[in-house]
């Protein structure tokens, strides 16, 4: 084989691995999934939204309906306000109910929709009255290990 075969065959080859270290680099950084498909945009508030973070999925029923393309806090409701692009080809209910769940025990969080049974469905620019913020961890453990130590007092 001549020398600039063997050079046309490694620069093929290190092409082709340049490619795949940018694809595992997209898919890690949650980036190759840019949807250029009609999207509308829902809002959503929560008291607590954990760590959830913008470009994290919206599901439902397991399956990825939108983004969260905006996470802002509002000085007036202390609450978190959180912007969602929803893909046009799926509608929901005005009774919808969102909430930020976490995938796994500790994987990423992302919001999770219930369809409601409206008939009614939300438009572009709607507010998704029902929310459930996301459960903390730590809340949680110290809810438990204060229960605990209350349990221990009561018994004299």
């Amino acid at each position: 084989m001549s020398r600039k075969l063997i050079d046309l065959w490694v620069g093929f080859f290190v092409v082709m691995g340049i490619a795949a270290l940018l694809f595992l680099a997209l898919r890690v950084g949650n980036l190759s999934s840019a949807n250029f498909a009609e999207t509308y945009p829902l809002t959503a508030k929560f008291d607590n939204i954990g760590g959830l973070k913008v470009r994290g999925p919206v599901k439902s029923a397991g399956v990825v309906v939108g983004r969260v393309t905006e996470i802002r806090f509002d000085p007036e409701t202390y609450e978190a306000v959180t912007m969602l692009t929803i893909d046009s080809r799926y509608r929901f209910p005005k009774d919808t109910f969102a909430s930020i769940l976490t995938a796994g025990l500790l994987g990423e969080q992302y919001i999770g929709l219930d369809a409601g049974g409206d008939e009614k469905m939300l438009k572009a620019g709607d507010v998704i009255a029902k929310t459930q913020s996301a459960v903390v961890l730590e809340k949680l453990i110290s809810q438990f290990m204060f229960n605990k130590a209350s349990e221990g007092t009561d018994k004299k």
